[in-house]
């Protein structure tokens, strides 16, 4: 039975349980993430080999299910999440490995029972693509189900928006059609990553379109320093900044 509340309630989340971080390529991303303290970073195209880091490497979607079913056994043998975090790197690969399962996902509607191709990309009238969100989604939410802070790490690509009547370019998640919006939209903060000197930055600085944002108020429009380099390569990173203890 439900109980309506009489007052305002209290806000229970403080950290993003569900956090994107997109840039360009070399942007710093994998590095900074290498030093979240027990992150898992589930790497689909090996990045991580070459850095110090808790990751491991899959590279289709077998290979997911089975990390999956390993840290669902973890959490049952330990009694609680193993990993504070888990990091899957990255969202354009991880559309590409999601092919097989949306092509799977296809064969088992009474209209594509039958069908004897391999790539949904090429049905009629683009209606493959809901297998493709479809997919992408169903291997995203069985890892969200398995920490309590979950990242998505993707590249970025440029779309055009309307502001105010003025076209606009801006750097978005890179994913195939409506994808990019739905993932976004599901995110508790979206920020985008970038070098600036020796410093790396995530910008939540959102508004005309974009979709940098964030829920959290210490994340919501922010420019953040997460991490700092010197000249011997090595770097420093403040993830307090975005978890707060």
């Amino acid at each position: 039975m439900i109980t309506l509340p009489t007052s305002k309630i209290p806000a229970t989340s403080t950290n993003p349980h569900f956090l994107i971080l997109y840039g360009r390529p070399k942007a710093g991303k994998t590095s900074a993430l290498a030093q979240l303290d027990n992150n898992l970073i589930i790497d689909l195209e090996g990045g991580s080999t070459f850095i110090d880091a808790m990751s491991i490497q899959c590279r289709n979607v077998t290979e997911l299910g089975e990390a999956a079913q390993a840290i669902r056994a973890k959490n049952a043998e330990v009694g609680h999440y193993f990993y504070d975090h888990i990091t899957i790197d990255n969202a354009t690969r991880l559309e590409e490995i999601c092919l097989s399962y949306a092509a799977s996902l296809y064969r088992n509607t009474p209209v594509g029972k039958n069908w004897k191709g391999t790539d949904v990309r090429l049905l009629p009238n683009g209606s493959g693509y809901l297998f493709i969100r479809q997919a992408v989604r169903k291997v995203i939410d069985m890892f969200r189900e398995l920490t309590n802070e979950f990242i998505l790490v993707g590249h970025v690509k440029d779309v055009q928006i309307d502001n105010n009547g003025e076209e606009l370019s801006e750097m978005a998640l890179d994913l195939v059609g409506k994808l990019s919006q739905i993932i976004c939209g599901e995110a508790d903060a979206v920020g985008l990553v970038f070098r600036k000197g020796n410093e790396t930055h995530i910008s939540f600085k959102g508004g005309d379109g974009s979709i940098k944002e964030a829920r959290a108020p210490h994340l919501r429009g922010q420019d953040i320093v997460i991490a700092t380099g010197n000249e011997s390569g090595s770097i420093t990173t403040y993830w307090d900044r975005i978890y707060k203890k």
